[in-house]
């Protein structure tokens, strides 16, 4: 495989990146696709083969844990459409995040989150991290004075998503990586909502950015993976690191992955046309108090998500007037197109009440906590007819 060839197509569109990028011009057997390579493990020649493999540090496959060719394929590709010099492919997202901060964090160290994020995550900084000696501080989302001040000498990473999940707040990426680099402080973006054809974190100075691949960069509700993108020094550990905990993906999935990326752009397109046509449906919607849409001019940070991002995604929250959980629950129940699940970026539209399907064992006060009210419904608008997922909207709220 020639670096050359992979690196050549960085220069071009994020289309023919999502197609070519990452992927030699000419393949085993002539096949057109990469072929899955199911192997554990990988032979050496002789004995002088592995020493040069230790002492030279060539370029090959070893031993299962640490990857396989599928998923180098996938990691370049990634790694261009991001504009990083490396990417580090995981099982899962959240595999992704605790890869990153059980490489870089220690006993004693603290790490800083904006408080709208995925309640797992928070869930094993502040639970899961605490075991090992690691303190998480929570600051109000895109306060960029608290998280200053929160930061002291113990401080290692600062964390954010933008689109918050279920708000959608936008983090001024140039705020938030000032403050990083003020203090020689590691910053991450949780980019899973924007993803790469909506926002390139790296291009503001974030040191990091984690997508979960399982939404939109799969795209087809058929796969887990997670992906941390960065520079190649500060990823070198953290690549070690994946091989010995065995956080990998099987080849299979990586050519899900793959296959997935190829039709990225033209997903996203028109994710983001659907997304921005709900919410305008839902704003204007007599039974609908609230729309959390970056892409709309109500919305707090719709200048700042203008600026930043190229489009605004397909997932749109919203609260319904005067509705207890009970019957909100009804009207989720009464959509005909959208499935009921978890997760988010699939070609398939999905819907959810947070209070339910995230929440339901926290107590009220909790939830009015983290913003969560009972009344709020979340929505991944995919990429059918968006004419007729209005229209069951509009039924589902009509009752």
């Amino acid at each position: 495989m020639r670096i050359m060839e992979f690196e050549n197509y960085r220069t071009k569109g994020p289309a023919t990146r999502a197609v070519h990028s990452g992927e030699s011009s000419h393949k085993a057997l002539d096949s057109i696709t990469d072929p899955i390579v199911l192997a554990s493990t990988y032979t050496f020649a002789d004995s002088q083969s592995i020493i040069n493999y230790i002492e030279q540090g060539e370029s090959r496959e070893e031993y299962g844990r640490h990857g396989n060719p599928n998923e180098a394929v996938v990691e370049r590709k990634l790694a261009a459409l991001e504009g990083s010099e490396d990417a580090v492919v995981y099982s899962s997202g959240m595999a992704a995040l605790v890869g990153l901060v059980m490489t870089k964090l220690s006993a004693g160290d603290e790490i800083v989150f904006f408080d709208e994020c995925y309640h797992r995550s928070r869930e094993f900084c502040t639970k899961h991290l605490a075991r090992f000696g690691v303190i998480t501080r929570q600051v109000e989302a895109c306060n960029y004075q608290a998280m200053d001040a929160a930061v002291n000498k113990n401080t290692k990473l600062l964390v954010s998503e933008s689109p918050t999940n279920p708000h959608l707040s936008i983090v001024d990426l140039e705020k938030f990586s000032d403050i990083g680099k003020r203090h020689g402080v590691e910053t991450l973006i949780d980019a899973t909502l924007a993803t790469p054809y909506n926002l390139q974190p790296l291009s503001y100075g974030i040191d990091y950015v984690l997508h979960s691949a399982t939404k939109y960069l799969g795209g087809h509700n058929d796969l887990l993976a997670g992906v941390i993108a960065g520079s190649q020094d500060q990823l070198e550990d953290v690549r070690y690191l994946r091989g010995i905990m065995g956080s990998i993906n099987s080849a299979h999935n990586m050519y899900l992955l793959q296959r997935g990326l190829k039709t990225f752009t033209l997903r996203m397109q028109q994710h983001n046309a659907g997304g921005q046509a709900v919410a305008e449906f839902l704003e204007s919607h007599e039974r609908i108090s609230k729309v959390f849409y970056p892409g709309l001019k109500s919305h707090q940070y719709h200048d700042l998500a203008r600026q930043q991002m190229v489009g605004f995604g397909g997932l749109v929250t919203f609260e319904v007037s005067g509705a207890n959980w009970r019957e909100t629950a009804d009207i989720v129940d009464r959509v005909k197109i959208p499935k009921i699940a978890p997760s988010l970026g699939g070609v398939e539209s999905l819907i959810e009440q947070p209070m339910i399907m995230s929440y339901f064992e926290l107590s009220a006060d909790e939830r009015k906590q983290f913003g969560i009210r009972d009344n709020m419904i979340r929505m991944s608008v995919g990429i059918e007819d968006v004419a007729d997922i209005i229209h069951d909207l509009e039924q589902a709220l009509q009752g």
